[in-house]
């Protein structure tokens, strides 16, 4: 009687290997499903608040050419936006809190061009890869 006891109590302290292994399966298959997904989030993410940066940015350079009376040149780029530059006399900023702004979701500055190709002034990232083109979270982000 007492062996009967000391081996249901060896029984019911813990899992068997089979059980432990039908668990991890289980936590696999599940990650496996579910990782892809949250890194296809995560991408789009990165996308979606580097054309929300852009937008904030262009707001700022058109206080900053209120102000100014122009838009800040090429070699003032958007550090204008930040510090005054000589050239700006009317300057009435900083326009953006922080630098860190001028840094899109990849850790690379945004590209300004003055004058632009498609407007008054072209602002864009070149995405994950740091190449133009691209999809997904390679595509470029546009201000145009």
């Amino acid at each position: 009687m007492i062996r009967k006891t000391v081996s249901r109590l060896r029984r019911s302290q813990g899992f068997t290997l089979i059980e432990l292994l039908v668990a991890l399966a289980i936590l696999a298959l599940i990650a496996g499903i579910a990782v892809p997904q949250v890194l296809k989030y995560l991408a789009s993410a990165k996308t979606d608040t580097a054309q929300i940066q852009i937008e904030s940015l262009g707001g700022a350079l058109d206080l900053y050419r209120l102000d100014v009376g122009r838009y800040p040149a090429e070699s003032e780029g958007l550090k204008a936006l930040v510090e005054r530059s000589l050239e700006a006399e009317r300057w009435n900023g900083p326009y953006i809190k922080k630098a860190d702004g001028l840094i899109d979701p990849w850790g690379n500055p945004y590209i300004y061009d003055f004058p632009g190709e498609h407007g008054d002034y072209d602002l864009h990232s070149l995405g994950a890869d740091g190449a133009e083109g691209g999809e997904d979270e390679d595509q470029d982000v546009v201000s145009w």
